[in-house]
Parts: C-alpha cells; structure tokens; sequence
C-alpha cells in the first residue's frame, strides 16, 4: 500500500458514512484508500480515527490514522474541529472546512467582485423598509443568512390593489397584510430572531407556467483547477415557487432548447461557464480551501441570469431524477482526483 493516499471522507451522522463512502469508491479509479468517519470518532489524544471502510466488499469499521486529506461532508459552519484536524494533517489538507455559508458575506464578495451584474439587490433585514423596497420593486424574497433547500424563505409581492402577499414554497399567499396594516409587524412576527436578508424579487422565466432554476455543479479536478461538471435544470410543481421541492430535473440543454434559439442556447450555456468558475473562485477567497459548489441560477422573463445563491454542499442526489444521467463518474470522481491532488502537493 505504498504511495497509497489514505482519504477520510466527514461526514455528520455515523448512518451517512456508508452511502458517502460507497459513490465515493465506485466512481474513483486512483490509487486511493478512502475511509469515512464523523466528528465524535476522532480520538484525538490517541491520534487515531474510528472510521469505516470497504474492503474486498466488506464493511469494516476499524482504528485508522489520521488521513493525508479531508473530504469535508458535515455541513457546519463552526471551524474547531476543522482546525484541529488541519492542526494535525497540514494547511489546506481539508477541502469544504466551510460549507455552511453566509448568504450576506457571499453577496458582498460577489458584489465586489465583477459579478455585480449578475447578483439581485440585496439588503439586511433589520437595516431595511419593507414598505419602500416593495414600492420600488414590488417583489422581494426574504431569506434566512444562514439557510439551505428554500427552507424558510418567504415571498412578499405588492398587488395591485396594495395588499401585500406573504407567500412560502407556493405562490398561494399564506397571509395577506392589507393595505392599512402594517407588514413591518406582521413579517417581525413570522420571521422572529433569526437574521434575514431581503432580496430583490426576480421575475423569472417559465417553462410550461413553472418556475424552474439551474444548478452548476463547480468542482476541483486531477490540476487542482475548478471545472464545470453537470448543469442541471430543477422545475418546480406548478404554483410552487421553491425549486427545492422539484417535480423534475432535467439536463440543462433539454429545458434551454425548449425556449431559446440554438445560438441563444449557446450563449446562455457560455455564460453560465464563466460566472460560475468566476463565483467559485470568489468563494473560496471568502470560504478558505473549496473542492466543489454548486451555484444556482434564476433566468428572468428578459433572458438575463441572476446568481441565486451558492452552496457549500450540493446535493448530488438531485441527478438521480435524469433519465439516463451520464455525468454520475465526474460528480462523485472528481472529489477524489481533488483529493489526490493535495496529496500530493507539498502545502503543509
């Protein structure tokens, strides 16, 4: 087993390290022994891990040393036991220490990048007035700083008739604030302590009256350089709003060439390139050392796109819904040849 990188996949709960682990050494052909362990199973006065592997198709769960890279699959936003780990294992030898990310942090940074154009107005809740936003834009989205699968997210439209409509995951308004109430008391009273953020509210494009978003999965490959793997469409149900909660997924270019030109396609397809790969590496300027994001696009009724937002941990159970998906090796792969790369690199 000489030259042989050992690879310990993290994972939050101990249930999770046999699916992780098992897509993780499928789709990965290097030389690799990979091993999957949660938080509480490092001992960290033995230096050893309690982790779980698969030899010769066997599930053994064993006393391992302390990996030459971390695969990060916790999602956390608290650093001391990512620290610790790097303590011990050398700088940059963890990829997505932080995959919980700061909404509003992000914002900033892809504001300050040149990717102001692509990233919708966005403000603190509690520095705003709903009122005069809504006046202006008529549409904005609520969102939770710390947030993740359109939980908690509201979406609050002026009317015609000045009624204000406070709708979640559907677009059938929850409550209704009339025009002589106040909707600064009423959204205080929904959202409660947590820290939100308020968006410009972006009238998106539909494909057959349904809302639909696209998903660029960004991952680091065998050069240590970010890539593009998939771009995957999810359509919501109809009447729905939330893509999270997806009737379908479908391959980006099979809901693209459903409403755009060949050419228009194209260009929609190259963007999402370049501002994707431009957004990861602004990330991990903010985030520290990244080896996949997924960033996800809204594309409003003028075919222009918007950055929706950016996660540390996409979901890749989300491609099990394409039919005849032929990207599932790169997805789980690539982390691996990530992996392999800071092996081998000297950065301690």
């Amino acid at each position: 087993m000489e030259n042989c990188p050992l690879i310990g996949i993290l994972v939050s709960k101990r249930n999770r390290r046999k699916v992780i682990l098992q897509l993780c050494q499928r789709y990965q052909n290097l030389n690799l022994k990979l091993y999957a362990f949660t938080p509480t199973d490092i001992l960290w006065k033995k230096k050893r891990i309690i982790g779980l592997s698969l030899k010769k198709g066997k599930w053994i769960q064993s006393s391992f040393p302390f990996p030459d890279v971390v695969y990060n699959r916790c999602f956390n936003k608290k650093l001391m036991t990512m620290q610790r780990l790097e303590n011990v294992i050398g700088r940059k030898k963890i990829f997505n220490n932080i995959n919980f990310f700061n909404k509003w942090d992000l914002y900033h940074q892809l504001k300050r990048a040149n990717l102001h154009s692509y990233v919708p107005d966005t403000f603190l809740y509690k520095e705003v007035n709903i009122s005069e936003l809504l006046e202006k834009y008529k549409l904005v989205y609520i969102k939770p700083i710390y947030g993740f699968q359109g939980k908690s997210v509201y979406r609050v439209e002026l009317t015609e008739s000045q009624d204000i409509h406070i709708s979640m995951h559907s677009l059938a308004p929850r409550y209704i604030c009339r025009k002589n109430e106040s909707i600064q008391q009423q959204l205080d009273e929904l959202l409660g302590p947590q820290k939100c953020m308020v968006q410009q509210g972006i009238r998106m494009r539909q494909l057959d009256h349904k809302y639909f978003d696209i998903r660029v999965l960004v991952q680091k490959d065998m050069a240590g350089e970010w890539t593009i793997s998939t771009i995957a469409c999810r359509v919501a149900y109809e009447n729905y709003f939330n893509t999270s909660m997806c009737e379908a997924v479908y391959e980006v270019t099979e809901v693209l060439t459903r409403l755009f030109s060949q050419e228009e396609t194209n260009d929609i397809l190259q963007s999402l390139h370049e501002v994707s790969l431009k957004a990861a590496e602004e990330a991990e300027v903010h985030m520290g050392s990244l080896g996949e994001i997924s960033v996800d696009f809204g594309l409003d009724e003028q075919s222009r796109l918007w950055i929706i937002e950016l996660n540390g941990k996409p979901q890749k159970n989300i491609y099990n819904d394409i039919e005849g998906f032929k990207h599932r090796k790169i997805i789980y792969g690539r982390p691996m040849e990530y992996a392999y790369y800071l092996s081998q690199s000297g950065v301690h």
